[in-house]
This record gives C-alpha cells, sequence and structure tokens, in this order.
C-alpha cells in the first residue's frame, strides 16, 4: 500500500535541508541529517524525494523562477535599454549569487558532483534561459534582437552566473564589478555609455 503524503511533513523536510543546506552546503549535507532535522526516518525521505539534489531543487527552483518573474516586472517599468539591461546583469552576475547567504552555491556543488543515477533535471536551466533570453530581447534595439536575444547567448551569460555564484562563494563579500557589468552592456548594446552615465 502506497504510504500518503502529508503536506507538513514535506514542508519539514525542505526546512531542515534549507536550514543544512544554509550552514553545510551540499556537499556537507547528508539525508539523514536532513531526516533528522524533519523529525522522520532517512526512509521517509525518499517518499517524498527521489534524491538529495531532488530535495534540494525543490527548495532553488521555486525560489528562482518566482526571482526572476518578479525581476522581469520591475524591467518591465524601465524603459532606457541600457539602464534594463544593467538591472538585469546586476541580478544575474550580483544579487543573485550572495542572495539567501550565496545558497545558489549548493546548486554549483549539486550539480557539478550529480551522478546519471541522481537524476539531474535542466529543467530549470532551460526555463531561465528562455525567460532571461526574453528579457533581453526586450532590451535590445530590433537589429541586435536575433544575434544577442537568443537561448544559445543566454546560455553564455548563465556559464558567467556559475562563476560568480562560486566566487561569491570563494570570497564571501565579492562581488560581480559594475566595470564588469557596464562592459557587458557596452558589448550586448553595440553602443558604449555616455560619458555622464559611466558608473
Amino acid at each position: 500500500m502506497a504510504q500518503v503524503k502529508k503536506p507538513a511533513v514535506r514542508e519539514a523536510i525542505l526546512k531542515s535541508a534549507f536550514r543544512l543546506f544554509s550552514r553545510r552546503g551540499y556537499q556537507g549535507t547528508t539525508l539523514s541529517q536532513i531526516a533528522a532535522g524533519a523529525g522522520v526516518s532517512t526512509a521517509n525521505v525518499y517518499v517524498y524525494f527521489g534524491s538529495k539534489i531532488d530535495v534540494l531543487y525543490a527548495i532553488y527552483d521555486p525560489w528562482l523562477r518566482g526571482r526572476l518573474k518578479r525581476l522581469g516586472k520591475r524591467l518591465t517599468q524601465v524603459r532606457d535599454r541600457r539602464r534594463r539591461l544593467r538591472m538585469l546583469l546586476t541580478a544575474l552576475w550580483r544579487d543573485i549569487p550572495s542572495e539567501r547567504n550565496g545558497f545558489a552555491n549548493n546548486v554549483m556543488q549539486a550539480v557539478s558532483s550529480s551522478t546519471p543515477e541522481e537524476g539531474y533535471n535542466p529543467t530549470l536551466l532551460k526555463w531561465v534561459e528562455e525567460n532571461v533570453a526574453a528579457m533581453i530581447r526586450d532590451a535590445l534595439p530590433a537589429e541586435r534582437r536575433e544575434a544577442l536575444g537568443s537561448a544559445l547567448f543566454t546560455h553564455v551569460l548563465m556559464m558567467a552566473f556559475d562563476g560568480f555564484v562560486i566566487n561569491y562563494h570563494l570570497l564571501p563579500g565579492k562581488h560581480c564589478s559594475e566595470e564588469t557589468i557596464e562592459l557587458m552592456c557596452e558589448l550586448i548594446l553595440g553602443t558604449p555609455a555616455r560619458p555622464d552615465r559611466r558608473r
């Protein structure tokens, strides 16, 4: 007979996992520790999640999707293309890597050490790349949309995101510089910022 899943138990597992991942990192956290923190057995965790990476994504996926949806709404209110692009890159390369005490680094640890058996699923990455590509397209002049408004170009930006996540983990407090963000805006838009608009 299948075990009935209880929302309160699932939530307890996720809260325990969030605390442990935040303190010990993905690599330093075991499913048995997550279970103990939730007051359930390790076998019970497997009733709700297939693997530790599934637990991590159950925390990170809805948070990142919500974060990017809010960012997308904010960007639609910004008329200036350069400012819009700067806000997007700042969120991707500076804000999100440091938010929740650098929680995104857990994803870097998980993905870099996952095995085929653990079942890494690139669904979130594809969703992020498609949505970020749409945000970039909206910030680009028409003549640059085909070349730089694609998921392929966004994939390169997300590889940089991964690097900034790891950099923040290794050097807490060290963020992507304003100069880096401005340089990328110039490369994407194809025009340098006016001197009075440089930071």
